[in-house]
């Protein structure tokens, strides 16, 4: 049984980093895309962040330059480094993986990598408050 577990979150000002964690177990597959989504209240569920088994990676253009995916493949654990935090930041943020995946199909499916249709495991989030 696949399981996403998300840690890390917490309440910053404005200007302030923190970084997430996704815990990643019972996952049998070699090829996998792994995803940071965020809800805001009252908002749609967006995609954040995506990386494949081959380490590419796709950003939102709201955090290009601010965020950073990466994942420790011996741990199986995936992170969202976030800096220049700002209000607009704050939301839930959730882990999603999408087995049999790379950024090249997620395109071909989906004309991006982070369509929220394509992810079929969910954590169960992590609340990031950013305070002006």
């Amino acid at each position: 049984q696949v399981q996403l577990v998300e840690s890390g979150g917490g309440s910053v000002q404005a200007g302030g980093s923190l970084r997430l964690s996704c815990a990643a177990s019972g996952y049998p597959y070699s090829s996998v895309c792994m995803a940071w989504f965020r809800q805001a209240s009252g908002k749609e569920r967006e995609g954040v962040a995506t990386i494949d088994s081959d380490g590419s990676s796709r950003y939102a253009d709201s955090v290009k330059g601010r965020f950073t995916i990466s994942k420790d493949n011996a741990k199986n654990i995936l992170y969202l480094q976030m800096n220049s935090l700002q209000p607009e930041d704050t939301a839930m943020y959730y882990c999603a993986a999408a087995p049999a995946c790379t950024i090249a199909t997620m395109y071909e499916l989906y004309g991006t990598a982070l369509n929220i249709l394509g992810y079929n495991y969910w954590g169960q989030g992590t609340q990031v408050t950013v305070s002006s």
